[in-house]
């Protein structure tokens, strides 16, 4: 549910789900997302402060990140520097 042209962390979707401290838990759940039939755009979750430590997941090695500047994202050194502008909160957005 993540749109296009924003980002969100595994602990803002866990917060979502009602479990705070379970950001590892998301990050496994996202690790199995390429198996999905369906288009899941693991992309734009990323930790807490903006690095890519999904990029690993994506083919080749700069995957990942070409796909979020396709979307605006401004990265260096593997960490999106604009994420503050980007972030999507799923809490807010989306309501509980």
């Amino acid at each position: 549910m993540v749109p296009y042209g924003r980002v969100t962390t595994y602990g803002a979707i866990a917060r979502y789900l009602g479990s705070p401290g379970a950001a590892r838990m998301v990050g496994w759940a996202m690790n199995q997302s390429h198996t999905s039939p369906q288009y899941i755009p693991a992309h734009r979750v990323v930790n807490r402060v903006g690095m890519l430590t999904g990029k690993h997941h994506f083919e080749g090695t700069r995957l990942m990140q070409e796909m979020l500047e396709n979307e605006g994202a401004i990265i260096e050194e593997n960490r999106i520097v604009n994420l503050e502008d980007m972030f999507w909160d799923p809490v807010e957005e989306l309501g509980l």
